[in-house]
């Protein structure tokens, strides 16, 4: 757990091969629906609702005043299934009383956020009280008051969907067969919402969200744009660390980037570099990026395993014994090549010994496997095989976690943050007007077509053809409507790691052109000054890059998280942006790679942080000479283009280009 950050073990709050938990079963889908509370308005929606949803009612352990806000559930509208519902908390903008329930009027041009969380399954709750919400729960139970809270900036909207996630209900058979009725029920929900809030349909809206909100905000985006007289008014759509490709896109063809941003994940060695890329080659996940791009990439065949293995097995059988958190899988690892970890202490250097014969073994039997051939006992599934690799042999993923949502996060376990506890209060249920029918649960197995069925679709058994395949049309209908696309990501994610998104965006058309026509190349900073991270904006698109943040940025950078915000979601900021010859802000080379290098610090401990550790500058510097020449092509920008601005005066800037901080194998 890095010190500061508000760490969630996130369960199923975005891709991977392991994803959800079966607090509701596995067998069966619940039926649910919403509760009738005291002084609830009867018929259709209007603004004598909004005393109802009010939160007038103090909240257990929550101390200080809060913005005003109300919460509850508001049907979908979907014919014959009433109780399918979206629950939904709202805050109106900090000291700015009233701004929800102002009456309709054109002329108001006040912003508000909507926020949607991934899984597929995670409720929004979950951001609301780790993330960027304005009440943060901490490990030990207790609460505090986020400043970094996105209602400092405008009246902001958690949401529980699609349909059946979190305190959101649904019947047994009303659950969404697909992306294109959560997008239906979606605009349904929003069309009851503008009724009892009226300035929102005219109000600018900016809808954000991440991880598996990159599959479902394109569909709800397409859905807003199909209906004749959309109930709001949609300004901007922000996207983080989104599903917006293939599993093969997002999760496997980025591993020798994330290898480059963090090498200690396979101790510097050289061999095993080599190894990984040339198995990227030949799944043909070596794709080169030209700007402006050159030709659309092919369709990624994800190669699965051959050879005969429990990880084999799981992947060529997409059942529900695969549908277990991540984390439980590495500590399951852990346990089998290791023991205890109470055994592995007790016994240190034998497990050092140990562990370094195995991995020589590894490598022996790559060594012997007959090259030019895909790894049998993996495929093309090269973040498992990363993942096992770190977690087998380089420390202190060896402790027997590897967080693919933070790389240098080593904590084993994770101090655990939920919010389980404080909803599923009775005082809680009551203030918040949530349903009784069920238990609010932080992320469950979503139930595809009212039914757990991993073997169609994609890993989550969502049918749905993946947004890169209209993500053009999208850009084109969004310039004619003046929406703009924003997509970030957080530099230390290895599970959606920034090369997937960056393939996506050369592999789009929009404003008339495919992709970007210069690598994004321009840093941007926070309000101290410090360097935040990269930042490019072409033709209505922006993509924004966040160092030393993982996969949930606000988790990690949340005063970054609020700049971007400020400057690049609500604001019309122009850095980055490229105007005929010039880029705004300048372009620097150093910027301009595959991999921005990531931090000097990995974290590890039992429940919190109790060390950190550094690799020698030697080895540092030794590993870039090797990966100077290994991975040496020229530079996008040029050496000598007139685009071309060093930025002067930043200490960073120095060792940017070769510096590659980590620690040492033990």
């Amino acid at each position: 757990m890095r010190p500061g950050s508000q760490i969630l073990p996130v369960l199923t709050l975005a891709l991977g091969l392991s994803t959800t938990v079966f607090a509701q079963g596995s067998s069966s889908v619940p039926n649910t629906f919403p509760h009738s509370w005291p002084g609830q308005p009867k018929g259709n929606f209007s603004t004598e609702w909004q005393s109802y949803f009010e939160v007038t009612a103090k909240l257990p352990n929550i101390t200080g005043s809060l913005p005003r806000n109300f919460a509850g559930n508001i049907p979908v509208n979907r014919p014959g299934h009433p109780n399918d519902t979206l629950f939904f908390w709202a805050f109106e903008k900090t000291g700015q009383n009233g701004s929800l329930t102002a009456p309709a009027n054109p002329n108001n041009t006040d912003p508000w956020f909507i926020w949607l969380q991934g899984g597929p399954g995670s409720s929004g709750m979950i951001a609301l009280t780790t993330e960027n919400g304005p009440i943060h729960v901490q490990p030990n139970g207790t609460w505090f008051q986020n400043p970094f809270s996105w209602n400092t900036l405008a009246d902001t909207i958690w949401i529980d969907q699609p349909v059946g996630t979190g305190f959101s209900t649904a019947d047994s058979t009303g659950y969404v067969p697909d992306e294109d009725q959560t997008g239906e029920d979606f605009v349904g929900f929003l069309t009851n919402l503008v009724q009892v809030f009226p300035s929102l349909a005219t109000r600018p809206l900016f809808l954000t969200g991440e991880s598996y909100a990159g599959t479902y905000i394109p569909y709800i985006t397409k859905h807003i744009f199909q209906t004749p007289n959309p109930p709001v008014n949609l300004r901007k759509i922000a996207i983080g660390d989104g599903s917006l490709g293939s599993q093969a896109t997002v999760e496997h063809l980025p591993v020798v980037n994330v290898i480059e941003t963090y090498p200690a994940l396979i101790g510097y060695d050289e061999d095993v570099f080599n190894f990984f890329r040339e198995q990227t080659h030949l799944c043909a996940f070596d794709l080169n990026l030209t700007y402006p791009q050159e030709g659309h990439f092919p369709t990624l065949n994800l190669v699965r395993p051959t050879a005969n293995s429990a990880l084999s097995q799981a992947l060529l059988n997409p059942t529900e014994t695969r549908a277990r958190t991540m984390r439980e899988v590495v500590s399951e690892k852990f346990a089998v090549v290791h023991g205890s970890p109470a055994a592995a202490l007790a016994k240190r250097a034998d497990f050092l010994e140990r562990r370094e014969e195995e991995r020589q073994q590894w490598k022996r039997d790559l060594s012997g496997r007959a090259n030019g051939t895909i790894d049998p006992s993996y495929g093309c599934f090269l973040l498992d095989e990363l993942i096992d690799y770190a977690v087998n042999f380089t420390f202190p993923w060896s402790n027997g976690d590897f967080d693919v949502y933070d790389i240098p996060d080593g904590t084993n376990p994770e101090p655990f943050k939920n919010a389980s506890t404080f909803f599923n209060d009775n005082r809680t249920r009551a203030a918040l007007h949530a349903p009784t029918s069920k238990d609010w649960i932080r992320n469950f197995n979503y139930p595809f077509g009212s039914v757990h069925d991993r073997s169609k679709g994609n890993q989550y058994g969502d049918p749905s053809v993946e947004p890169i395949a209209f993500l053009s049309e999208l850009a084109a209908n969004a310039s004619a409507a003046n929406v703009s696309i924003i997509f970030y990501s957080g530099n230390d994610d290895a599970l959606v790691q920034h090369r997937g998104t960056e393939v996506i965006i050369q592999n789009m058309t929009f404003g008339g052109t495919q992709g970007f026509t210069r690598p994004p190349a321009t840093p941007w900073f926070d309000d101290d000054g410090n360097f935040a991270g990269i930042v490019h904006q072409e033709r209505g698109l922006a993509y924004v890059l966040f160092d030393s943040a993982g996969h949930l940025v606000p988790l990690w950078k949340p005063a970054q998280a609020l700049v971007f915000l400020r400057e690049f979601v609500l604001g019309d900021n122009l850095n980055g942006t490229v105007s005929g010859n010039v880029v705004v802000g300048g372009e620097n080379v150093t910027l301009a790679g595959e991999f921005l290098p990531g931090g000097n610090v990995v974290y590890f401990g039992s429940s919190a942080t109790q060390g950190t550790s550094t690799i020698p500058a030697a080895t540092q510097a030794a590993w870039s000479s090797f990966i100077a020449t290994a991975t040496a092509v020229p530079s996008p920008l040029g050496t000598n283009s007139a685009s071309t601005m060093e930025v002067s005066g930043i200490v960073w800037l120095g060792g940017l280009a070769i510096s590659v901080a980590s620690w040492t194998m033990l």
